[in-house]
């Protein structure tokens, strides 16, 4: 006779393409910031970056806060060695790189800062944040006597949030899939779809015929595009999308009274 009680099978299925891809979903937009590469008179060109509270919050939800492991080893030269350790099923997988310290004038804040860097740049080893590295530089306005960007760059339309997954997940089950237009293949079918969009919210009375177009023209103009739309490709192309989405909003939500 077959035993019962506790001797249940208990059996677990790791999905580690889906945990590979809830750890490098996009970031909430809020939670990108921007700081200057290259400054030129009241221009900066801008990378994207999070900080290192935004990269344990990932580890927390995609992982458990008992499903990570972070130790430090600190160099002669300032730098810092991360070795960050993420558990598998029953498994841990151990990645590591070094970060630098920071240019601000204190002691301590230099040194925090190499190890928040270290931190980040072991995760990017994970999936987490790596996106980040794709993004092409954007060149916006700067105050260079109060030394900060003016404004917020654009972000990519398929920078979405990560979805919460409950914490200590162990069998992990990939986020469903909601269909979607897939984006233009480059920048003819990207103008061809502008004009169709263009011609219906000027006929629902949202705006005026080519007021779309010019719209996401100007701003490709300032983040240093062709203004040949049809030689657009890649993250120009999610910038425009990006735009439409804004522009579009604008003008739909409901006005006071």
């Amino acid at each position: 006779m077959a035993k019962q009680g506790n001797e249940k099978a208990t059996t677990q299925i790791i999905d580690v393409n889906a945990i590979s891809e809830a750890l490098a979903r996009p970031f909430a937009n809020e939670e990108v910031h921007w700081k200057p590469q290259t400054i030129k008179d009241n221009r900066a060109l801008v990378v994207a970056f999070v900080d290192a509270r935004v990269i344990q919050d990932r580890l927390d939800e995609v992982l458990g806060v008992m499903g990570w492991q972070d130790s430090y080893e600190p160099l002669p030269d300032g730098s810092v060695v991360c070795r960050l350790k993420v558990k598998i099923g029953s498994e841990w997988i151990t990645k590591e790189d070094v970060g630098g310290q920071s240019e601000q004038p204190d002691e301590g804040d230099r040194r925090k800062a190499a190890f928040s860097d270290s931190l980040k740049r072991a995760a990017v080893k994970f999936g987490v944040g790596r996106y980040l590295y794709r993004l092409k530089p954007q060149w916006v306005d700067y105050d260079s006597q109060k030394r900060r960007i003016i404004g917020t760059p654009v972000l990519p339309s398929a920078d979405t949030p990560s979805p919460r997954l409950a914490e200590g997940t162990a069998c992990v089950t990939a986020p469903p899939k909601t269909p979607s237009k897939a984006l233009p293949r480059n920048g003819e079918e990207l103008y061809r779809r502008l004009q169709d969009k263009d011609a219906q919210l000027a006929q629902e009375g949202l705006c005026q015929k080519g007021d779309l177009v010019k719209y996401v023209l100007e701003a490709g103009l300032k983040q240093g595009l062709d203004k040949e739309m049809s030689t657009w490709s890649g993250t120009a192309i999610d910038l425009a999308i990006q735009v439409v989405k804004s522009f579009e909003s604008a003008r739909r939500k409901p006005r006071a009274a």
